[in-house]
């Protein structure tokens, strides 16, 4: 079963939520944790307790469990593992981009089933040349995961390259075009996404690319769902918003943490519509 298939058939039952889980040193001391492995395993455990069950995709930020070297890897490799449990599908936002043979080793270390760190799916950055992420195209479609390419990020600096001329277009409008190709004829959803930030003013782009969007920025960061309709349009169907802080502020209670992911997906119920 494709990555799109399955997200297709998540969203349909969990509703479309994404939830960040993201360690930052501020969270851990506002849940009155340390700044250490044992806090951030703290942290990152509750949260998939509280998430997992109830929102289509979790998404944990790498570079959070990075900074504490191999053990925070090993309690990113837990997470991955016990939001599967859950029945989450697993996102890992890494945002790799590179050329050759070190982005097949990125794509082995993530989408290929036989690494302890393998995933749903992953982000990815095309800036590069879209062809940079042919290794992580091919091996995602090898093991039916699923590749999120930044297209429009919402960043002060996004602009500089993603709004830039190419031929008739622009870049991320170039961007936009080849996720579209590779997509092309997929039912119910292609397994190639868009990361188009939420909070993003009208974009002038054609969005529906016949795969999933990514929105990071929902909630509080300012996004809503009047933005996400406005912005994707007859697309809304195919958005994950993102949400990290806003869900994650209810904690450290799980079972505040599930409310407030039950609640926001209450919130999102009529996005398609």
């Amino acid at each position: 079963m494709t990555f799109g298939t399955r997200l297709h058939a998540a969203i349909a039952d969990r509703g479309p939520l994404c939830a960040g889980i993201d360690p930052h040193a501020a969270l851990l001391r506002d849940w009155g944790l340390a700044d250490d492995v044992a806090g951030l395993e703290r942290f990152a455990l509750t949260a998939v307790e509280g998430l997992a069950p109830h929102v289509s995709v979790v998404k944990p930020q790498s570079a959070f469990y990075e900074r504490f070297g191999s053990r925070g890897i090993a309690v990113l490799e837990r997470v991955v593992a016990e939001s599967r449990a859950a029945g989450a599908l697993v996102l890992l936002d890494v945002k790799r981009g590179d050329i050759g043979s070190t982005s097949q080793a990125y794509a082995d270390a993530y989408l290929d089933a036989s690494s302890p760190l393998a995933v749903d799916a992953i982000t990815a950055s095309p800036y590069l040349g879209f062809g940079s992420l042919d290794p992580m195209i091919e091996t995602a479609r090898r093991h039916d995961a699923g590749v999120f390419v930044l297209a429009l990020t919402s960043n002060k600096e996004g602009p500089e390259v993603q709004h830039a001329r190419v031929d008739d277009g622009t870049v991320a409008g170039r961007m936009l075009d080849h996720l579209r190709a590779l997509n092309e004829g997929a039912a119910p959803l292609g397994s190639f996404g868009a990361v188009v930030g939420a909070t993003i003013g009208d974009t002038g782009e054609d969005l529906d690319i016949n795969g999933p969007l990514l929105a990071p920025g929902y909630g509080a960061q300012g996004g809503t769902v009047a933005d996400l309709k406005r912005i994707f349009g007859a697309a809304s169907g195919a958005v994950l918003p993102s949400s990290s802080r806003e869900l994650l502020r209810a904690g450290p209670d799980p079972r505040a943490l599930g409310e407030a992911a039950r609640r926001v997906n209450d919130e999102l119920a009529g996005l398609a519509r």
